[in-house]
């Protein structure tokens, strides 16, 4: 798609580097942020493309150069120039974050996906301590409550008594602030 149509994007970039999307509305009335940060996107690889397209073109008029075509090329060099300007503008509308090692990766000329193989792996692992350590503690409250009723069992049973009033009540709580046992607050999905 040509930059110069997509004037009314709806996504505005700001100068201190931060961008505001604004949704704009559907057939049903919704406001759809996603798509419109997806056609921005869209609209930033085709300029790329147009952009790859153009420097073919420009490399294929520079290697068969001749002084008659010196008008041709500075044609060429405009359009690119040009294409770069609203490949920039067009960027301005994206909010895309990509890690450095990533760009290294691709620098090295090795594959980006294998960074993200590296960091699930890493993530899987982290998982898998934790749990056993969350494991290890429940095991541990387990053991000392056994050994606890064994000594202490009416204190066990009052500890037992409190527990469960304490829980019932940050759960009802919880429900009645709209909020997760976990702590984590609800958020209602709107069609």
């Amino acid at each position: 798609m040509d930059p110069a149509q997509n004037t009314n994007a709806a996504g505005i970039g700001g100068s201190n580097g931060t961008t505001t999307t604004t949704g704009y509305q559907t057939n049903d009335g919704t406001a759809t942020a996603s798509e419109d940060s997806k056609e921005n996107l869209n609209q930033v690889i085709n300029s790329i493309q147009k952009t790859l397209g153009l420097l073919h073109q420009l490399h294929l008029t520079v290697s068969s150069f001749t002084p008659a075509s010196q008008l041709h090329l500075l044609q060429r060099l405009n359009s690119l120039v040009s294409e770069l300007n609203s490949m920039a503008k067009l960027s301005e509308k994206c909010n895309i974050q990509v890690p450095m090692e990533v760009l290294s990766l691709i620098d090295d000329g090795k594959n980006p996906d294998e960074f993200t193989r590296d960091v699930i792996n890493s993530c899987v692992a982290r998982n898998q301590v934790t749990k056993g350590k969350t494991d290890a503690f429940k095991d541990l409250r387990k053991h000392i409550l056994e050994e606890l009723e064994e000594t202490f069992p009416d204190e066990v049973d009052k500890y037992r008594e409190i527990r469960a009033a304490s829980a019932a009540e940050a759960k009802r709580q919880a429900q009645s602030q709209n909020v997760l046992p976990n702590g984590d607050a609800k958020v209602k999905s709107e069609l």
